[in-house]
């Protein structure tokens, strides 16, 4: 299974909004971080906003943060709103009749076996967890690095 260049530009969204912090992010900054295009990003966010995993504002200070906090959003979530296909083979869609075994096939279970597990994986993994895992990231994307919260 491959995933599309779209989902992997969401989960690089979706990074680069926790690594901001509360702080707007703003679509020029983070194609020139990633050196793609705007346009192309612009049509990433869509199904991002639609599931509420990204928050838009409009306007000349507008920006997109992410919609509910890095470490409540899985890759799950992400890869469930940005792929448009799980088949793994023609038997998974909804139209396959071509096959005799349709209902009986050991190759469909253990495909669909897989794919569970594959998603089960991304369930375990959230943005936070990317984030943290590479602590040069506000470096590696231009960011400023957050001030560290004192204790009151």
């Amino acid at each position: 299974m491959r995933l599309t260049k779209q989902t992997n530009y969401a989960v690089r969204i979706m990074m680069y909004c926790a690594a901001n912090g509360d702080k707007l992010s703003r679509i020029p900054e983070i194609a020139r971080a990633y050196n793609v295009s705007e346009l192309f990003l612009f049509k990433i966010l869509q199904p991002l906003h639609r599931a509420g995993l990204v928050e838009t504002l409009r306007g000349r200070n507008g920006g997109v943060r992410l919609g509910r906090a890095a470490d409540k959003i899985t890759l799950f979530d992400v890869v469930r709103v940005t792929e448009d296909s799980f088949s793994m083979a023609e038997c998974f869609d909804d139209n396959a009749t071509d096959c005799p075994l349709i209902d009986s096939c050991g190759l469909n279970s253990a495909l669909r076996k897989a794919l569970n597990a594959f998603f089960d994986v991304l369930s375990e993994y959230t943005i936070d967890d990317l984030v943290k895992a590479r602590p040069q990231i506000h470096f590696l994307l231009g960011l400023e690095v957050p001030l560290a919260k004192t204790a009151a």
